[in-house]
This record gives C-alpha cells, sequence and structure tokens, in this order.
C-alpha cells in the first residue's frame, strides 16, 4: 500500500517538531526525505527523484542531554533534514548566550543551573568561541541576504535585558516583516540596538533598502518618534498606517474616568470598522463633539492622531484586516520572548541579536497569506516608495 506521507509539505514537517519536540525528530525527517524524493517508501511513482539508503548514526547534544539519532539516507541525491538543522539552530543560539554569561563571569547560580539543564553538559570558553563563529557566519548570511520587492512592510520593536557597560539596561529588538506581491509573509530582517531613537530605526531600514527592498505601498507600524522620523528620511514617499491596537492604548491615557473607558474603546472601534473612510470620517467627527465637554484632551489627541490609522481604507477591503495592526509580528514576538525567559537576561547586545536572528530564521511564515495584490498594483493606486 502506497505510503500517504509524499503529501506533506515542510511546514508538515515543522509543525510535527514544534509539537513533539525532539521526540517526533525521527518521524520529520522521514517524512521530509519522502518529500525530497518526490514518493514514499516502497511507492512506484514517476516523480521519484531518488532511493532511500538507510539510516546513519547522529550524536547530538540537547537540552535533554545527547541524543542518539538516526538521519535519514538517499542514493543518488544531495539530502540533508533541514527540520533538523532548523529544530537545532536556535537551540544552540540559546546554549551559547547562556554560556556567554557562564564563561564571562556574569552569571548567578541559578544560570549556571539553568544551563547545565538546558544543555545537558558543560561548555568550555574554547567550545563557546568556537561555535559562536560558526553560528554567527550562518546567522548574518541570513540578515544580510538579498531583499526584493514587498508591497506591505510591518515594523515594531520589543525589549530584552542586556548588560552593558556594567549595568543591565532594556534593549531595542527591531523586527520588520514584509508581504510580498502574492501575499506571502516573511521575515526581512532584525536589529539589536540600545534604544528606539531615530539613529537606530535609521541604520535599520537603511540596512533593508541596501539589500534590495524596494515597491513599498505601505508602511504599518506604531507611533514611536525615532521610527517616524527614521520611516520618513528614508522611504519618504511611501504612506503609514498607524497600528489601530496601539491607537486604542493610547486613547485609554486620555479617558478622565474609568466608567468612560468601555464607551470609548467601543466608539473608536466604530470608527476603525467603518465599512469606508467617508463613513469613518464622519464617525470621527461625532466622536469629537460627543466628548469635547468630558473628554477635551481626548479630543485634542483623537483629532490628529485617529485619522493616522485611516490610511489602511486606500487598501483593497480584503487586505485591511491583516493591515490595521502590527500583529501579524506578535507570534515572533512571543516566540522570542518564549526563548529569551530562559536566559533572564543576555551578557551582551551580540549575544542578544544571536538568538534573535535564529528564532526569525526557524519561524515558518505560515497562516492564511494576505489576498494577491498584484491586480491591484497594476492599477498604481498608491505610489511606490
Amino acid at each position: 500500500m502506497a505510503c500517504q506521507v509524499q503529501d506533506k509539505s515542510i511546514e508538515d514537517v515543522l509543525e510535527l517538531l514544534a509539537t513533539e519536540g525532539f521526540e517526533g525528530m525521527a518521524e520529520a525527517m522521514r517524512l521530509e526525505r519522502s518529500q525530497h524524493l518526490g514518493a514514499g517508501p516502497w511507492e512506484r511513482a514517476q516523480e521519484r527523484q531518488g532511493y532511500a539508503n538507510g539510516y546513519k548514526p547522529k550524536q547530538v547534544s540537547s537540552r535533554i542531554g545527547r541524543l542518539s539519532l538516526q538521519v535519514p539516507q538517499t542514493r543518488d541525491t544531495d539530502f540533508y533534514p533541514a527540520s533538523l538543522e532548523r529544530g537545532l539552530r536556535s537551540e544552540r543560539a540559546l546554549k551559547l548566550a547562556l554560556a556567554e554569561m557562564y564563561v564571562q563571569g556574569v552569571s548567578t547560580r541559578k544560570v549556571a543551573r539553568v544551563t547545565e539543564e538546558l544543555c545537558g553538559f558543560e561548555i568550555s570558553s574554547t567550545q563557546v568561541s568556537r561555535a559562536t563563529a560558526a553560528l554567527d557566519e550562518q546567522l548574518s548570511a541570513w540578515r544580510e541576504r538579498p531583499l526584493g520587492s514587498f508591497p506591505y512592510v510591518v515594523l515594531d520593536a520589543r525589549y530584552e535585558k542586556v548588560r552593558h557597560g556594567g549595568r543591565v539596561i532594556d534593549c531595542a529588538v527591531l523586527l520588520a516583516l514584509g508581504v510580498d506581491t502574492a501575499g506571502k509573509r516573511q521575515l526581512l530582517g532584525c536589529s539589536v540596538s540600545l534604544s528606539e531613537q531615530e539613529v537606530h530605526w535609521r541604520e535599520f531600514l537603511t540596512a533593508l533598502k541596501d539589500r534590495g527592498l524596494h515597491g513599498m505601498r505601505l508602511f504599518v507600524s506604531d507611533a514611536h518618534e525615532g521610527l517616524k522620523a527614521a520611516r520618513a528620511a528614508v522611504f519618504p514617499s511611501v504612506p503609514w498606517q498607524r497600528c489601530q491596537f496601539h491607537l486604542q492604548q493610547n486613547a485609554q491615557r486620555y479617558v478622565p474616568r474609568q466608567s468612560m473607558k468601555k464607551a470609548v474603546a467601543a466608539d473608536i472601534r466604530a470608527i476603525f470598522h467603518a465599512p469606508d473612510e467617508t463613513e469613518a470620517k464622519r464617525i470621527l467627527e461625532h466622536f469629537i463633539r460627543r466628548y469635547q465637554e468630558n473628554a477635551p484632551a481626548l479630543c485634542a489627541w483623537a483629532e490628529t492622531a485617529l485619522p493616522q490609522g485611516l490610511t489602511v481604507f486606500d487598501l483593497p477591503e480584503r487586505h485591511r484586516k491583516r493591515l490595521r495592526t502590527t500583529n501579524v509580528l506578535e507570534r515572533v514576538n512571543k516566540e522570542i520572548k518564549r526563548r529569551s525567559r530562559v536566559a533572564t537576561l543576555f551578557p551582551n547586545e551580540a549575544a542578544c541579536l544571536r538568538l534573535v536572528t535564529a528564532v526569525a530564521m526557524e519561524i515558518p511564515m505560515s497562516g492564511k497569506p494576505v489576498a494577491s495584490i498584484l491586480q491591484w498594483m497594476r492599477n498604481d493606486l498608491i505610489p511606490t516608495g
């Protein structure tokens, strides 16, 4: 009977790793070999590209100790399980971040205990240096890879604790995600900076531009002053959509009474969910009249801030839902938080960037894509940046 694993995609392989961890590694590698060969075990298929050739033993150091894996082999083809490499990359980065704490003398007894539990063996300074050099070469290649046309770009930042100059500070992790012309999402890059000041955002955006990023028709981000200034300097002609989720949060600061908060949030939501921009502006005018007497500070803020969240109405309706906010980066932020929580703090910016990059590389941008924008681009509704 024909095996059905040939219908599995690389996303299925990665999903198996995510749900079953290293226990599912053997099955994940077998699925990937079948996909590579174009046929399952003992299956006759015209699409077959080669044949299975047994297994090769491999010792892997993981958070649960030394693992003995049987790596599938092929005959007459070049194959190595990407699932094995992707599944171990971020774990190596986490080991190195913790190991640097230990080696550089900035760790506590707790960090040393976590390192031993996570890595399963002791790591010497020589091993750290050698492994760091090899890993950094791969991570740098990903951060510096050429880019192309991405009509939609989402920008966001989160903070991680890093030791710098003898004290612990919150460093900004800058992230960029692009949506290509087919509606597929892709992480474009990441950076670790001392803050979100304009100079750091400008360096990050300039690097993206130098790598070939072009064709932008919309940026989506919050209203951080450093990001706004950098975006205007590097990509001055590209329209900007202010994140509606952050606008809702910002609005609550101007609500004078607790009893008004739910009503204000509902009224702002009505503005954002309007069928078109004309109706949204009409509801906004009504909003300002309604709260002018009881919340003048809220109205003064809303007159300027809320229109910045309406740029998305220039897009086709089916594109708006996923581009109203920066929530598309939420999964990336959650995964970074999950990994960095183990380390507590990083010994330097390089260790933080190493882990963030490894996480970014291995996260598959799955899920329902944004609707194809090729036809809309031909209409040239918005000038290209």
